[in-house]
């Protein structure tokens, strides 16, 4: 009997792709071979040429040699929107929506189907209930997207890349707002969609990740690509050192700062507009780093944004030093030095057509003035120590911020409020979109700051960064404190029902 034979052809072939700005060479004979209906991890360090190889394939930037090949075919994409009628999609770290308009809007943007020279909403809507149905998503598609969370939007996302046929979708950082039932959800879409012979580039820093969703996993380091290996064959350890051409034997560094006295207190601390933090009871010491955990809506995020003064108190007290503190906005907060670097960099943390130059003295002018006018010439060399400090991956101070990677980015929104030589550090997911290299540098970074006499308070939705940096760990629930631990005496479980203590 003839044996039927097995199509072995990768449904995206990239070879030898090669990428330089200027005398900078970003990607060097880049090789990288998909298979149908599998899970590609692609992993490296910020500034490793993960993004530029995407751009290349995605149209977005040039390649300067290398061939892309696509079910078998030549293809060089125009743009976005030629690769993505051509069945390759992109879900973005940073969701693009048009966020006052509903789930099918968006699902159908730019491609409206019309009846009579109107648009037809009620096909619109029963396509995307069709599809919805195929994923196992329940979404009306009259939802206004601002009333979705991150996750649920995102999951939108990912079916409108469905609903163009796509062969491969890229997901880019895709759970790093999700929680761990909604990381589940998205798992589980993923695995039915590679059933269905759609291929998936999964970009990520989390490495339990890789090796439950991933069937291979790529390297890339300075441009060039160090392995491609099934997840079966290779280790934690082994991708570690192909990334940062190092072994790192440990994960997190020694948390060896040792707390004093108590500096920052919060006395049934409330907040008067919606969502309402409800009576927080708080003491915080001098050189400690406190952990902030909880679901995401819990009311981490809230917490460190009243500190800093961005949200209205409508009763109780935030003691600092023995002083009651009245914060009307940030600049109060600066002025006691306080530093809060956001969730959300990109919006609110930084500012993207700026250079680094510019986001790193935008905090802190007035150090930089000579006879009262501003010095260029300090402010230069303000920003080279704060790269060099840092490690930013860049050019150098006159770049701008948005063409750096996610990681490096943070780097430079870190180095400018370390610049102020800040007393309380409040970090809400310091290390989102950021390597294993990067991030040991930067917990390092955070444990030298207490040795130091700083303190800090962290939020983080990874429970083995919030486990593993921390002095004790006060956990929220529905916008309540449902505790607080020391972190040597706790484990996962104790986090997780305290987490759902309010719920």
């Amino acid at each position: 009997m003839e044996q039927q034979q097995v199509n072995t052809t990768p449904i995206l072939k990239i070879s030898n792709l090669s990428k330089r700005f200027g005398k900078n060479q970003v990607l060097s004979g880049i090789e990288l071979e998909i298979k149908k209906g599998t899970v590609m991890g692609l992993m490296g360090e910020n500034g490793a040429g993960k993004s530029t190889m995407m751009k290349c394939l995605f149209g977005i930037y040039e390649k300067d040699e290398g061939d892309i090949y696509l079910d078998g075919q030549l293809v060089n994409f125009s743009g976005p929107k030629d690769a993505l009628e051509n069945g390759v999609a992109m879900v973005h770290q940073e969701l693009n929506q048009c966020l006052e308009r509903s789930v099918a809007d968006n699902m159908f943007l730019g491609r409206y189907p019309t009846k009579y020279g109107m648009i037809d909403e009620k096909v619109m809507e029963e396509k995307t209930n069709q599809l919805f149905a195929r994923l196992g998503m329940y979404i009306s598609p009259k939802t206004i997207m601002k009333k979705m969370s991150v996750s649920m939007r995102q999951m939108v996302e990912i079916a409108k890349a469905v609903s163009y046929d796509s062969k491969i979708i890229v997901l880019d950082e895709p759970t790093s707002s999700l929680t761990e039932k909604e990381v589940k959800k998205l798992f589980s879409i993923v695995n039915e969609l590679k059933k269905q012979g759609i291929s998936f580039v999964y970009i990520s820093h989390k490495m339990d990740e890789i090796f439950e969703i991933c069937d291979e996993v790529s390297v890339l380091r300075d441009g060039k690509m160090i392995m491609t290996k099934s997840t079966n064959e290779t280790t934690m350890q082994e991708l570690v050192a192909a990334m940062v051409g190092r072994s790192l034997d440990n994960r997190f560094p020694p948390v060896d700062n040792e707390p004093g006295d108590v500096i920052l207190e919060l006395r049934n601390l409330s907040t008067r507009f919606a969502p309402q933090l409800k009576d927080i009871n708080l003491n915080v010491r001098k050189g400690e780093i406190l952990g902030l955990y909880g679901l995401v809506g819990a009311g981490r995020s809230e917490l460190l944004e009243t500190l800093f003064g961005l949200r209205t108190i409508a009763y109780g007290d935030i003691i600092y030093d023995g002083k009651q503190m009245v914060f009307a906005n940030s600049a109060d907060a600066m002025s006691y030095d306080f530093a809060f670097v956001t969730e959300e960099r990109k919006f609110n943390g930084m500012f993207g057509k700026e250079t680094i130059k510019f986001n790193t003295c935008i905090s802190n002018l007035d150090k930089y003035k000579k006879n009262g006018v501003l010095s260029n010439a300090q402010m230069y060399d303000a920003t080279t120590k704060a790269i060099s400090n840092m490690s930013v991956k860049c050019m150098g101070p006159d770049e701008i911020i948005s063409a750096l990677s996610g990681g490096n980015q943070q780097k430079v929104i870190i180095g400018k409020w370390l610049e102020r030589n800040p007393n309380v550090f409040l970090l809400d997911e310091p290390t989102r979109g950021i390597d294993v290299g990067a991030k040991y540098e930067i917990y390092q970074l955070i444990i030298n700051m207490a040795k130091e006499g700083k303190t800090i308070i962290v939020v983080s939705s990874e429970m083995p960064e919030i486990l593993g940096i921390t002095n004790r760990i006060a956990v929220m629930s529905n916008y309540r404190l449902a505790g607080i631990v020391n972190t040597k005496e706790t484990n996962q479980e104790e986090l997780l029902n305290l987490s759902a203590k309010y719920l």
